[in-house]
């Protein structure tokens, strides 16, 4: 019996430690390679902002488009001048096309990783890691991305530097800290994916939803919400 219980908490220590602070600050020199180093917070751009809008907006619009028919009905409830936003957006692709004349024409529905390997060249999946002990991991699928590319987004609920998070933290290890302090927790099981819904729920206008929530589901409509499963980088796979 101690036999295994004792592996059972190597295999969660050789997960967790990447996470456990003092850790991190006593073996930051044994891996100088995976590190980088942030002069000033203003400075801590990997990719500039302008990129960054760029290949969502590009990404959201495909994936709003694809699924236009779906959400048809709600549109045209929309006050006119909103409603001429998403028309000049149908009509890149469909002119001489009406909000109310396309919802009437069910077109056949692309899975979102192919829209999102249509419009930026490539798509992600999660599967098991390749790294030892690191549980699942982030994959290009399909296609290549360049570097420099947006490959995924950390989707989950956003916490302030004063707002608690205690209970859900604990055993969480996709808890993320932004460099101003600001929390996000990405997970999508136990009380995180409780709370989320529940803020998704609170935040909602009607049938309008102000947020994603079906990256908690098999079925998920973002194809980029996968950074929280996306793993620290080592000496053999770098980033």
């Amino acid at each position: 019996m101690p036999g295994p219980l004792l592996q059972s908490l190597g295999q969660w220590w050789r997960r967790y430690k990447y996470r456990f602070v003092p850790w991190i600050a006593m073996n930051l020199s044994r891996n100088p390679r995976t590190l980088r180093y942030v002069p000033e917070e203003l400075k801590d751009k990997v990719i500039s902002d302008e990129d960054v809008l760029e290949s969502l907006l590009s990404v959201f619009q495909a994936l709003f488009l694809n699924s236009f028919y779906k959400q048809s009905d709600i549109l045209t409830v929309l006050p006119k001048p909103v409603q001429s936003k998403y028309q000049d957006l149908l009509s890149v692709q469909h002119p001489r096309v009406s909000l109310a004349e396309y919802g009437h024409h069910q077109r056949p529905v692309v899975k979102p990783e192919e829209v999102l390997y249509k419009t930026l060249g490539f798509s992600v999946a999660c599967a098991a890691s390749s790294l030892v002990s690191a549980g699942r991991g982030v994959f290009v699928s399909k296609g290549s991305a360049p570097k420099g590319t947006v490959v995924s987004m950390y989707p989950g609920t956003v916490y302030q530097k004063h707002e608690p998070i205690f209970f859900q933290s604990i055993g969480n290890p996709f808890i993320f800290r932004c460099l101003d302090g600001i929390l996000i927790d990405g997970n999508d099981k136990g009380i995180s994916k409780v709370v989320y819904r529940s803020c998704a729920g609170r935040d909602r206008l009607g049938p309008l939803r102000m947020s994603d929530s079906t990256w908690l589901t098999a079925e998920v409509q973002n194809p980029l919400a996968v950074g929280q499963y996306v793993n620290n980088c080592s000496n053999a796979f770098l980033m």
